[in-house]
């Protein structure tokens, strides 16, 4: 008899690739990784030479956001105070297109507000930095930013323009100085705009790679205790491989598979799907959900008797990491 596939899940085989880690090491921390970075960025200009993806600017009272495609799935952000004719940009690996639509939209670049040390977010810092001198670089002293002239700790705020307010809070796990920017919507008189680099993405969340699963679950919780009405600006276009992965795990989850035929429709387009808003993201994000009932018996796990309930939780999320590491690997 065919089984229910809501009532049955196959577990999924584990394979280890040492060597991943010997070429992250050298990624991070040796001038060979810029080199391959420079690498990627050639071949994504010729692959794609107007981005790998069409967007649009979303306006909130005076307030411009831009995602601007780089690389071959990455996003930086150009937010713009229309009032004061300034932006900052957000990871601005590829610093061609960033400058760009800054010189498109005829605004002064005041600052660059990096997540984390990876090329692919920080590899444009200190081309724009040289090319915009009163720019500053901001970013996590611990992750060794490229052309970090600002250093932030958890929760400080940085003010921008005449309405530009951001709040930095420190969220480990991918790497060990990860940061988000949100932007708050107080001061704008609209929604709050989280931009997550790698922590977050739509329906996903970022490797491991320095950090433990407890780790990765405090950053995430960081995330779900803002609000609802949130914006969320992820780092990567990965929406349609995570939407696909979350139906393997939670095939039974309604406003999943309705998001899953939406990003489909866009990508079919080559449309950029961001943003969301955190309480999509509640609703579908199995990362987001490592408290949900339903997520722990479509994995198959209980909670043990001597067991807290955050290490329960940190075990639900490593699993799903661990799935989604072996599922594609992202």
């Amino acid at each position: 008899m065919r089984q229910n596939k809501c009532m049955e899940k196959q577990p999924m085989a584990r394979t280890e690739k040492p060597m991943f880690w010997i070429a992250y090491s050298l990624y991070t921390r040796t001038k060979l990784g810029y080199i391959f970075h420079k690498r990627q960025m050639r071949k994504a200009r010729e692959r794609y030479p107007a981005g790998h993806s069409r967007t649009q600017p979303t306006i909130i009272n005076g307030i411009k956001i831009i995602p601007v495609p780089i690389l071959s799935d990455n996003y930086s952000y150009v937010v713009i105070d229309t009032a004061s004719n300034m932006a900052v940009v957000v990871d601005p690996a590829d610093p061609q297109p960033v400058q760009a639509c800054l010189e498109e939209e005829g605004v002064a670049l005041q600052a660059v507000l990096c997540t984390h040390k990876h090329w692919d977010h920080s590899g444009g810092n200190r081309a724009l930095k040289r090319r915009y001198r009163s720019c500053r670089v901001y970013g996590n002293a611990m992750d060794n930013i490229p052309g970090l002239t600002h250093p932030l700790s958890d929760k400080d705020t940085i003010d921008f323009g005449t309405r530009l307010r951001f709040r930095a809070f420190y969220t480990p796990g991918h790497t060990a100085g990860h940061i988000i920017y949100l932007l708050d919507g107080r001061a704008i008189g609209g929604p709050s705009s989280l931009f997550s680099g790698d922590l977050v993405f739509l329906s996903g969340c970022g490797r491991m790679f320095e950090g433990n699963a407890s780790t990765m679950l405090s950053s995430l919780d960081t995330v779900g205790s803002l609000n609802d009405d949130t914006l969320l600006w992820p780092g990567h276009e990965y929406a349609k491989d995570n939407l696909v992965f979350a139906a393997e795990v939670e095939p039974c989850n309604v406003v999943q598979k309705q998001k899953l035929l939406w990003v489909l429709q866009q990508r079919g387009q080559r449309l950029c799907t961001c943003p969301s808003t955190l309480a999509e993201e509640k609703q579908y994000n199995p990362f987001l959900r490592s408290h949900s009932q339903d997520l722990h018996r479509a994995l198959g796990l209980q909670q043990k008797q001597d067991e807290d309930w955050t290490s329960y939780r940190a075990r639900v999320l490593e699993e799903l990491r661990r799935r989604k590491d072996i599922y594609k690997d992202r």
